[in-house]
């Protein structure tokens, strides 16, 4: 039994004047100590949504070259729900028709308590407009959510409950696009559960399976299990080589089982089954190898007090192409050789698995003080990785103020395309729904034409739920060779009386700042004169504005951003 022991120990950090270098509360230990630091538990009681929900502002809608972003906790109006919260999203997409897709999230109705449940909403025009028609199992708490689906197009939608200490999971399964679920299969399960599903075609195609966190499992000391029959029921559960915790799992291209997590000692810890696609057979693990991150996955960060920084994530190149069979990990970390809060740091084995090669950071900012954080990733049928994080780079120093970044690779992780910002900044730390952090981890797939993300935000002023489409080719080209990238930005967004927009350009040269109506036409010139390099505020204020949207951009030499806004009533 001395596998099962407690080991390890708690690191307490040393608390700085800077709160983003602030490690307090951080959590660096091994195996079970550190996995039992971090747990879903049923606190406060169910409470009605605020004003039946009738309360609503605009929904987040963003469209420009290569992305649009889409809120997705929206009313039957398309309007952005006051006074609920939405986090910790996952996503499936139908193969046999990407058009349908499906997003799950941890539902608040009432930020005034931390209950949750199983929200759902699903989309059948590419993500353009979503359906939200609540939740799975009404006033039921649920938590920790992760979907996928099949390749006949049905989707599967795996839910932790936690009311009186056993940890179980049930997976519900939808065959309509997500519109209608069943009463769901119990599924054992515990904290920190994933699912993975076998599309192969192999022998083991259409297994469904299914890990957690050890520490906080219903079947101890297993704590993963297989379904064989497509979710009809679910075997007993059996222990991963390595303990893995806070990570994901996936199907290579020849059926085999991947399992990765934070391990022991510091780094990412991938385990592999060839066997687990066998019809009956007791799951071995053939092996079980280390990826060196320079970090380590942690939890109770300033910037997300009771979460993590996010989850290991794991994934195979299943092309046809020179990658097929690589194995990619990735993670936010916080560093070791350097003292930098949170990297979004990459590692890859390219000789089948035998071992990792040394990992490279993903975001290009040279801060050692910013934080990359709730980082994922996912590789296209043909080969691209694609990488989506946020971050603080753009933020005023000492701020936690994030906005979502992006990059691919289309050389199997030898060279990235530039980080790319997608969004606004916001503050990531309001709307808390009585429980402080942002939930622990995004979800992406990909697919030839580009990367589908589900993603959280506070873009409205509280914590929401996001569609982002993006076409990498367009998304990620450098047309400044070279140069830094102008940037943009403006908070509060949304706003009711001011904003300040703050912006940096690279090289000196003449600059033009204008605020533009949702078609694109001018309506005010904010800057237009000669500046030097370097970063500016201004700050903008017009109560005669008429509520709605807007769009706010730079022009800099043969550089353009732009950023939409919102001006509530």
């Amino acid at each position: 039994m001395t596998k099962y022991l407690l080991h390890g120990l708690i690191l307490t950090g040393i608390i700085l004047a800077s709160p983003l270098k602030t490690f307090s509360q951080n959590i660096h230990s091994q195996g079970s100590e550190k996995a039992r630091a971090h747990n879903e538990i049923q606190g406060d009681k169910y409470l009605a949504p605020v004003s039946g929900n009738n309360d609503t502002s605009p929904a987040v809608r963003l469209k420009t070259a290569g992305f649009f972003t889409t809120q997705v906790n929206v009313n039957s109006s398309g309007q952005n729900i006051i006074g609920d919260a939405a986090n910790e999203p996952s996503i499936a997409v139908d193969p046999k028709n990407p058009n349908n897709m499906v997003i799950g999230w941890r539902q608040f109705d009432n930020v005034a308590s931390n209950f949750r449940q199983a929200g759902y909403a699903y989309s059948s025009d590419g993500g353009q407009h979503w359906t939200f028609p609540g939740v799975i199992d009404p006033q039921v708490f649920r938590s920790d959510p992760v979907l996928d689906y099949d390749t006949s197009g049905n989707f599967y939608y795996n839910s932790l409950t936690n009311v009186t200490g056993d940890y179980t999971c049930k997976v519900y399964k939808s065959t309509n696009g997500g519109s209608q679920w069943d009463n769901g299969t119990d599924a054992h399960g515990g904290d920190k559960q994933w699912m993975a599903i076998d599309r192969t075609g192999g022998p083991g195609s259409g297994n469904i399976y299914s890990y957690w966190t050890q520490y906080y499992s219903s079947c101890q000391p297993g704590f993963l299990t297989r379904s064989a029959n497509h979710g009809a029921s679910y075997e007993d559960c059996v222990w991963v080589d390595n303990d893995p915790f806070w990570g994901t799992m996936t199907v290579g291209p020849d059926g085999e089982l991947l399992v990765a997590g934070a391990g022991s000692p510091d780094g990412i810890s991938v385990s592999r089954s060839i066997n687990a696609q066998t019809p009956g057979s007791t799951i071995t693990w053939d092996i079980a190898n280390r990826a060196d991150m320079d970090g380590y996955l942690t939890a109770n960060c300033p910037i997300n007090p009771v979460g993590i920084l996010g989850q290991a994530n794991v994934a195979v190149d299943r092309s046809n192409g020179p990658g097929r069979g690589n194995v990619y990990v990735l993670a936010a970390v916080q560093r070791i050789s350097v003292t930098d809060p949170a990297d979004v740091m990459f590692a890859r084995s390219t000789d089948g698995f035998l071992s990792f090669e040394p990992p490279v950071r993903i975001n290009t900012d040279v801060s050692i003080t910013n934080y990359q954080w709730l980082a994922t990733m996912s590789v296209a049928p043909n080969g691209r990785i694609d990488v989506a994080w946020l971050d603080t780079r753009d933020a005023p120093a000492g701020s936690f103020l994030s906005a979502l970044y992006y990059c691919y690779s289309d050389d199997q992780g030898v060279t990235w395309s530039i980080n790319k910002r997608l969004s606004d900044l916001f503050d990531p730390q309001v709307g808390y729904p009585q429980q402080s952090k942002m939930g622990d981890y995004f979800c992406m797939i990909s697919d030839n034409n580009g990367a589908h993300l589900a993603w959280s935000g506070t873009l409205n002023g509280e914590e929401d739920v996001y569609y982002t489409h993006i076409i990498p080719t367009i998304v990620g080209m450098d047309e400044t060779r070279g140069i830094d990238p102008v940037s943009l930005s403006c908070y509060p967004n949304p706003f009711r009386d001011h904003t300040s927009i703050r912006y940096k350009i690279p090289v000196d040269g003449n600059v033009k700042v204008v605020l533009c109506n949702i078609c694109g036409t001018e309506i005010r010139t904010l800057v237009d004169k000669h500046q030097a390099a370097g970063s500016y505020t201004v700050n903008f204020s017009e109560e005669q504005l008429p509520a709605g949207y807007y769009l706010c951009r730079i022009s800099a030499g043969t550089q353009s951003e732009t950023r939409q806004l919102v001006k509530l009533r």
